[in-house]
């Protein structure tokens, strides 16, 4: 069996900068969720993105939920959140006791579409929140959507787990809502194994975040709780990891593009391949590298030829509104995002894959077309 190729693993620095800050947690003695290497993630992070305040959690999950929680939703609570997703952008949704409904992709981005937007809210003007997810590292039409929630007065919540390193018009994902969330889960660009980041302009909603996320211990000699609280703040020692790979984050970033830009070169003028959209205002990490088809050859077909090979591939997401836990709730479009989901692969996009490893996998698809 040839050496697995897999769809995006974790990818420590070549520089070792992980295990410098992780040493110096160990050597202080700061391995809980305190320390140095937590204060200064979310500092460094925060000046990455250019955000004013950030919170560092145990996932990217984490931070949805207490963004959904400092927004004050609650039970009956209508929350708008795109069905393109995983469900880790929805389950917070579900914690608060609040109601998601579902809203279409559009072609032009395969993220929330600002026409079924528009129309959730003629159907729901009592909403809550909306959710927008950057999928695969491609940035939603943040223009439209901030003009269609900012004329309803509704609060924004960025799920950017996948879009760390994507801009949209120069200006990172995340930070055109009132609250951005960041993922560091294993297969994300970067990751300290598990975290995530929520920042904001609102000094004082990441000062309470972090309250939630320690229990909410009230200032007090004894253990005092005036509020529920959650065990959501991430460790030093991840932190630190964090910090490390905070350093290469460009260097993820430009190896994600040379691989999606090596498969589409090779693979677009297959019959029926289409690749992720390219659009001029964005400009993305490229996360995963993701094609529809269209014609003779279908996704199985991609996957078991790659899966036969020892390499590991994926169906794109399967919408929200299909999944038996949450087809209760409504849904509004016009099944775009079903149609991606029928048609759409994820392909090897590991940045620790040699030139060699994209050729395998490409003479492995063309093999299909022969």
């Amino acid at each position: 069996m040839r050496d697995k190729i897999f769809l995006s693993s974790p990818h420590m620095s070549d520089e070792g900068y992980e295990m410098e800050y992780v040493k110096e947690a160990f050597d202080t003695n700061w391995i809980a969720p305190l320390g140095k290497n937590v204060n200064e993630f979310e500092k460094e992070l925060a000046d990455k993105v250019d955000s004013e305040h950030a919170a560092a959690l145990t996932s990217g999950t984490a931070a949805i939920h207490l963004a959904l929680k400092a927004i004050g939703v609650g039970e009956g609570d209508i929350v708008f959140c795109p069905t393109l997703t995983f469900s880790a952008t929805v389950n917070p949704i579900i914690y608060q006791n609040a109601t998601p409904v579902f809203i279409d992709s559009d072609e032009q981005t395969w993220n929330m579409c600002p026409k079924a937007l528009e129309q959730a809210f003629l159907k729901y003007p009592e909403v809550k929140a909306v959710i927008v997810v950057h999928l695969y590292g491609l940035s939603a039409n943040m223009d439209e959507i901030m003009k269609i929630c900012r004329r309803y007065n509704v609060k924004v919540i960025e799920d950017a787990a996948e879009s760390l390193g994507s801009y949209y018009k120069g200006k990172q994902t995340g930070t055109f809502g009132d609250y951005g969330v960041f993922s560091f889960n294993g297969n994300k660009i970067i990751t300290t194994s598990g975290g995530g980041m929520l920042v904001s302009s609102d000094e004082e909603r990441i000062a309470k975040a972090r309250f939630w996320a320690t229990q909410s211990r009230d200032q007090a000699r004894h253990y005092e709780h005036s509020e529920l609280g959650y065990n959501y703040r991430m460790s030093n020692v991840c932190a630190g990891i964090g910090r490390g790979q905070l350093k290469v984050l460009e260097e993820r970033v430009a190896k994600k593009r040379y691989i999606f830009n090596f498969y589409k070169e090779e693979l677009e003028t297959l019959e029926g391949v289409s690749f992720m959209p390219d659009n001029d205002w964005d400009k993305p990490n490229y996360w995963l590298s993701s094609l529809t088809l269209n014609g003779k050859v279908r996704p199985i077909d991609v996957m078991e030829a790659l899966e036969k090979e020892n390499i590991e591939a994926r169906p794109i997401w399967k919408p929200m509104h299909l999944q038996p836990f949450f087809d209760e709730y409504d849904f509004v479009g016009t099944n775009v995002a079903d149609e991606l989901f029928e048609n759409g692969v994820c392909l090897p996009s590991d940045t620790k894959m040699t030139d060699e490893d994209i050729e395998r996998v490409i003479e492995t698809i063309k093999g299909l077309w022969d």
